[in-house]
């Protein structure tokens, strides 16, 4: 729909709704500036109210956001995940046209405890990789993660490996790794203090927490927890029916 009919059925704000989106999704780029609400009244010769509905509610669907004093922008995309298959977050930025870069924020060794040693299936206090990194796209923030992995599956690993290579390259590359599988969960969270210093958004904000647990073949060499930012994020599962 690229018109306003007033004589559809159809209200006068849904028809404005699917204008702006169609001209957001065809011809314009994160971040531009929509025209004023008084430019939008005039070129599509609706009320201020019709306006203000419109666009409150494409910002609750996410295709625009709203800065004080400044206007209506469009928002940036979000990583449309497919949870079907395994992914890697390098490799969907850049699949996305952004440039993703992990910041390593923590590299340590230290003893398997508690839920780290059970996901891990190792003995208490063996040495285990902790490393802490924010995954970034274009140099926003987008994920907080940590991940934990056994050392003796990877000694040799060191911090400017991670600085320089995708975690999973190094994998393959350097230690001959063959993923076979990964398990991964989700839980909507309200981002800590520390997590939304990082992340660059306000304390509370909703996030999702993922768990991920990666094998090569029957043996767990993995387990990464991620805080993502749910203004980023989308994420999907096909389901097919076969019989």
């Amino acid at each position: 729909m690229s018109t306003i009919n007033k004589k559809s059925r159809t209200p006068l704000y849904l028809q404005l709704m699917n204008v702006l989106i169609d001209k957001i999704q065809s011809s314009m780029d994160e971040n531009e500036q929509l025209p004023s609400e008084r430019e939008i009244c005039d070129f599509y010769d609706v009320s201020r109210s019709t306006v203000r509905q419109a666009l409150d509610e494409l910002e609750k669907e996410g295709y625009i956001y709203k800065v004080q004093g400044k206007g209506t922008f469009v928002s940036p995309k979000r990583l449309d995940q497919d949870l079907a298959q395994f992914y890697s977050f390098t490799e969907e930025m850049k699949k996305l046209g952004k440039n993703p870069i992990s910041e390593v924020i923590g590299f340590e060794i230290i003893e398997a405890v508690g839920k780290i040693k059970e996901n891990l299936n190792v003995n208490t206090n063996d040495l285990i990789f902790k490393i802490t990194r924010i995954r970034k796209a274009n140099d926003i923030p987008m994920l907080y993660e940590i991940s934990y992995l056994p050392y003796e599956r990877f000694d040799g690993l060191n911090k400017l490996d991670l600085e320089t290579k995708a975690m999973y390259d190094i994998f393959k590359n350097k230690f001959n790794v063959s993923i076979a599988m990964a398990e991964e969960s989700f839980e909507p969270i309200i981002t800590s203090k520390l997590e939304s210093y990082y992340l660059g958004v306000t304390e509370g904000t909703p996030s999702l927490k993922i768990e991920r647990l990666t094998y090569e073949r029957d043996k767990v060499i993995e387990y990464t927890v991620s805080v993502a930012r749910g203004d980023k994020f989308k994420y999907k599962v096909t389901l097919n029916n076969k019989k």
